[in-house]
């Protein structure tokens, strides 16, 4: 009895240096909580090439504006707005950075989308002619033959709009197709006068191009040149990372507006246009004013101002360039954007 005692003794001392052990040894077998934060991918679908008046998108190695919100964000470029669009149609974006034309577009067809950020509130559009042509007013476009880069362009949209807003028609001049380098056939005296933005403008007086009568579209109907647009899909399920970029992209308009001659430089190494840092600091002054406005003085960046939208959504129809009346304040989503 007593050796069987003496064995009961010896087994619970085991047992209890046993459990002692397991106490003083499990922590350094667990693991240790991860610090590491979760990093999410973002496509942004462009209208264009990488190019200097969107500096701030392009510049995340260097400047982690969307990488500090947790974000790996990949510029897809493409060859006009309808483009921008159509890749986020398919799948192979999740955000559209493209132009109102293109947006009423694909809102006639009947696609389900969602405008989120107005990236620049200010109409970038003009119509630009030789001071010997006395063209002054858009009164006195009528007659005259006026070049396009093309006839699916926005400098077209823009042209009819503002002969709309002077009570003319397309049947009341005399549209040509120009393309890109469109200045060459103003020089020329092949067009009286040729729709161009505000950057083309300056890159043309950069080219010889003389003294010129400038008509500002803005100065006739003031609505945004580019917003972003996403999937109603979209929209509903991804809508903590759309936040997340629209944080970022705010800070990144901040970043280039307060610090133009940086970016500049950035420009350089990162747009496919970017070679001259002069021009570079040019292009980006005025990208930089189209970006803020009253409104978004008083709202902050990315603001809208809807009924000027669906005023320029209601142009488009009486222009015969969209079918369907389009109600702008049920695609118009602002709560996605960051608070002043």
């Amino acid at each position: 009895m007593k050796k069987k005692l003496v064995i009961s003794i010896i087994l619970l001392g085991l047992l209890s240096i046993v459990a002692a052990c397991n106490q003083t040894t499990s922590p350094e077998k667990q693991e240790p909580a991860s610090t590491e934060k979760t990093v999410e991918d973002i496509r942004v679908a462009s209208w264009s090439q990488p190019i200097t008046e969107q500096t701030n998108l392009l510049v995340d190695e260097e400047k982690k504006f969307f990488a500090d919100q947790g974000l790996d964000m990949t510029f897809i470029p493409g060859a006009g707005g309808g483009d921008a669009i159509k890749n986020i149609l398919t799948g192979k974006a999740d955000i559209a950075y493209t132009d109102p034309g293109s947006l009423f577009f694909a809102l006639d067809k009947g696609e389900k989308l969602r405008v989120i950020y107005n990236i620049y509130p200010q109409n970038v559009f003009n119509i630009v002619s030789l001071k010997e042509n006395n063209i002054t007013k858009p009164e006195d476009l009528k007659g005259k033959t006026i070049g396009v880069y093309s006839l699916s362009s926005g400098t077209r949209q823009n042209l009819l709009v503002l002969l709309h807003e002077a009570g003319l028609t397309e049947d009341d001049v005399k549209i040509v197709e120009t393309g890109l380098l469109n200045f060459a056939p103003l020089m020329q005296g092949q067009v009286d006068a040729t729709a161009a933005t505000d950057t083309g403008l300056y890159l043309g007086k950069q080219k010889g191009l003389g003294e010129v009568n400038v008509i500002d579209v803005k100065d006739y109907l003031n609505f945004p040149s580019d917003v972003f647009v996403v999937t109603e899909e979209t929209y509903q399920e991804k809508r903590e990372l759309l936040q997340s970029f629209l944080h970022g992209y705010k800070n990144s308009v901040e970043w280039m507006i307060d610090n133009p001659d940086h970016a500049a430089k950035l420009a350089v190494t990162n747009a496919i246009d970017g070679k001259d840092e002069a021009n570079n600091l040019e292009i980006i002054k005025l990208r930089n004013a189209s970006s803020v406005s009253n409104t978004t003085e008083e709202k902050g960046l990315g603001a809208f101002e809807v009924d000027i939208l669906q005023q320029a959504s209601d142009t488009y129809k009486r222009l015969g360039l969209v079918e369907n009346t389009l109600d702008m304040r049920a695609i118009i989503s602002e709560d996605l954007i960051p608070k002043k």
